[in-house]
């Protein structure tokens, strides 16, 4: 079971409560090769600073990466190898978003399979890492199974799809049958993505898939306690209090591991945990208005939470 890549979200923080819930690997944020490449000579540039983690308290780790050219990621590979020292690599061909898109990376690159396969080179004769990929089931002409043809002599270690086209974006129907397909052209390890936001779900996607694991990704931003739930195959509930007291917890650790001036990216991540709560509307709006942890604790309080 492996925590997938979000930007804004899968930082060290929340790799952490992950992996504490029973998260096998955990991936970084999108860290961009093109500016690995230009800082090069820095070794404490923002991406890297992006990229800090605690092999005592987090699942295998592996750094992802996006961009568009093989020689940014040839550079990117070594300094990550070298500097950051993850368990793997991940390259993104999957990110939907027009940003990233207008790079040529992302969803857009999965469509060069030129482009795509000169990136993957690049990287396997630039680092010793397993290398793993992160696709989706179609972007314009170019499916799952057109993709893994491509690339079916290279040693890639594993490879995650989201069971949705790059026109969903994320929404619609996953596809969950997509690894019966291209089983005969892949010999790692294949994980299904997309959609998978609670414990039958999660179960389904397994059963028809047929796939090795699961990438958990929006699912596990509601309900991180989906790895447990997974593992121990039972639904466990939380209510207010103990959302708060994860709220708080997640805060905390944050703050700890960075300053109070982490909780400004942190509000949109505490909007996820208190979906379905009576009163969430409310409780929103005051979340993200926080700044420091008394705010926070202050809050919480009105929700019965007693730190």
């Amino acid at each position: 079971m492996a925590l997938a890549p979000m930007a804004g979200f899968t930082d060290i923080a929340f790799r952490q409560i992950c992996s504490a819930y029973g998260a096998d690997v955990v991936y970084s944020e999108m860290a961009s090769a093109t500016a690995l490449y230009y800082h090069r000579g820095d070794n404490d540039n923002e991406t890297l600073r992006l990229l800090q983690w605690d092999e005592k308290k987090e699942a295998n780790f592996v750094v992802q990466l996006f961009g568009s050219k093989p020689e940014h990621f040839a550079v990117a590979a070594k300094i990550i190898e070298k500097t950051v020292k993850p368990q793997g690599l991940d390259i993104n061909f999957g990110c939907p978003v027009s940003k990233v898109i207008k790079q040529g990376a992302g969803a857009d690159l999965m469509k060069n399979l030129k482009g795509a396969r000169a990136v993957i080179e690049a990287v396997l004769s630039n680092s010793s890492l397993p290398l793993a990929v992160k696709i989706r089931a179609k972007s314009g002409e170019v499916e799952a199974l057109d993709f893994l043809k491509n690339i079916a002599d290279l040693p890639i270690a594993a490879i995650m799809i989201h069971g949705r086209s790059l026109s969903q974006g994320f929404t619609g129907e996953a596809d969950f049958s997509l690894v019966e397909k291209i089983r005969p052209y892949f010999k790692g390890a294949i994980l299904m993505n997309g959609g998978i936001n609670d414990l039958v779900t999660a179960k389904r996607a397994l059963t028809l898939s047929g796939a090795d694991g699961l990438g958990l990704a929006r699912g596990a931003l509601a309900r991180p306690w989906l790895f447990q739930e997974i593992r121990e195959d039972r639904e466990i509930i939380y209510g207010q209090a103990e959302i708060c007291a994860l709220l708080y917890r997640h805060a905390h650790l944050l703050v700890s591991l960075k300053s109070e001036a982490a909780l400004v990216e942190w509000r949109k991540q505490s909007c996820w945990y208190v979906q379905g709560l009576a009163g969430a509307s409310n409780l929103r709006s005051r979340l993200v208005q926080v700044s420091t942890l008394k705010q926070l604790e202050d809050i919480l309080k009105d929700y019965g939470f007693n730190n």
